[in-house]
């Protein structure tokens, strides 16, 4: 059977040849496809500041996703049927029908291998190398394409209006891609859960309120500023806190703020008579903050009044609790204890699968402990969890079950619950622990 095989391939050697060159193409185009959209976008953004050429054509083509895949699928696809139409004339050349079979197994088993699953393994494995490889030479090819690529494009754009498919995607904001993208990173080994708790926590300043992490007002060190100067002295020695607030008349008329340092000062300059000391003089005016304050706001406060402490109001004006630059400082690395710090036991593990739980303990706090995901939209302690969820104020020995949770109530002070039992659900690897081995 005598076929013109065209275009001055008679040689089968020559026609194989350029079907592997063909193959070679296709590889690229497929390895440089997912090279370009796998890279890590900061990766490439920092070697573009850094003055890499290569990395600034990689994220200008990646600016028009749609025009870049469109130009790499035509080139594979060009690539592919070319490579397919020779070796299927050499085939038929050589074995009549049957290489048309032959022409379509061989072709297949070829650009599947070395056309698509190589080359893309490889890249997914090194995307950003890849990527800087082939951004020079894909532009090259989107410029020869263009016209091509351009039409292409207008049409799947408006067959998917013609479908209803134009609709753009829901947007994600940068908080919750970074938040994704750190529990990706942890999975993968590359962070530790602290640390993606503390960049996390960062991402959450603009979101929680000064009322979620304050001291509340039962747990707040004051001082009776009418008391005799010599006992308040020593009341303040005996303080392990260096900023205490002053009231007089009651405790929710807060006249001012004493810092530890400044009475120091003040001690010194009168020889260390507390009889002699003006607190007048010494404590400074207090600071009043909406309970309703980001922590983000607050935080940027702080630092322009270049002062660490705050008490906190309601709408009303009714003191709630007091805020410090260390509160929010301990939202973001965790609790910060000093030599100072008296330790509190909030949480104790029954090894049995339950946590003792004081009723004072927030719920960010179980969370990040935990990686539980207890709501704290509506109540910042577990105790006000369980009293939100109950629509009542339960009484010690009830157990009630909220996001597949158990919350057992074990103590009550008079409308406060103080400690409740936690059992969080078994864990998948856990739950096939229970089943019955046999013989």
């Amino acid at each position: 059977m005598d076929v013109d095989l065209g275009i001055g391939f008679d040689d089968p050697w020559v026609t194989a040849a350029i079907v592997v060159g063909l193959l070679i193409c296709s590889a690229f185009f497929a390895s440089s496809e997912t090279g370009l959209t796998a890279a890590s976008k900061p990766l490439l953004h920092h070697l573009e500041r850094a003055g890499n050429r290569r990395a600034r054509i990689a994220e200008r083509l990646r600016e028009n996703k749609g025009r870049l895949l469109g130009g790499l699928m035509i080139g594979n696809n060009l690539v592919n049927i070319l490579a397919s139409s020779l070796t299927t004339s050499v085939l038929v050349h050589t074995f009549g029908d049957a290489g048309v079979a032959y022409a379509t197994a061989g072709i297949t088993v070829l650009v599947v291998v070395f056309g698509e699953v190589l080359p893309k393994t490889y890249a997914i494995n090194y995307p950003e190398r890849v990527a800087l490889f082939a951004a020079p030479l894909v532009r090259w090819v989107l410029t020869v394409l263009g016209p091509l690529v351009t039409v292409v494009d207008f049409l799947a754009r408006l067959m998917l209006r013609l479908v209803g498919s134009g609709r753009k995607r829901a947007q994600v904001s940068a908080a919750q891609e970074l938040r994704s993208s750190f529990d990706l990173k942890v999975k993968e080994g590359a962070l530790v859960k602290h640390e993606r708790d503390m960049m996390g926590s960062i991402l959450a300043l603009g979101d929680v309120t000064i009322a979620d992490v304050m001291v509340h007002r039962k747990a707040m060190v004051t001082l009776d500023a009418d008391r005799p100067a010599r006992a308040l002295v020593a009341q303040v020695l005996a303080m392990p806190h260096t900023r205490l607030p002053l009231w007089r008349g009651t405790p929710d008329n807060i006249v001012g703020v004493l810092h530890a340092k400044d009475l120091l000062r003040a001690l010194a300059a009168v020889e260390f008579d507390p009889e002699r000391v003006d607190l007048a003089k010494v404590m400074v005016e207090p600071w009043f903050v909406p309970d309703t304050t980001r922590l983000a706001d607050q935080l940027t406060a702080f630092r322009q009044r270049r002062t660490h402490f705050a008490l906190v109001v309601d709408e009303y004006g009714t003191l709630m609790g007091l805020i410090t630059l260390e509160d929010i400082i301990e939202e973001i690395v965790g609790d910060i204890d000093d030599e100072h710090d008296k330790p509190v036991l909030g949480v104790k593990d029954e090894g049995n699968g339950s946590y003792l739980v004081d009723g004072t303990v927030t719920i960010r706090d179980l969370n990040r402990q935990f990686d539980w995901e207890l709501p704290d939209e509506e109540a910042t302690t577990v105790a006000g969890l369980v009293i939100h969820e109950a629509r009542m104020i339960p009484h010690p020995g009830q157990t009630f079950v909220f996001h597949r949770m158990r919350f057992e109530v074990l103590r009550r002070q008079r409308n406060q619950i103080t400690q409740l039992r936690l059992t969080p659900p078994p864990r998948r690897g856990d739950e096939d622990d229970d089943t019955d081995p046999g013989i």
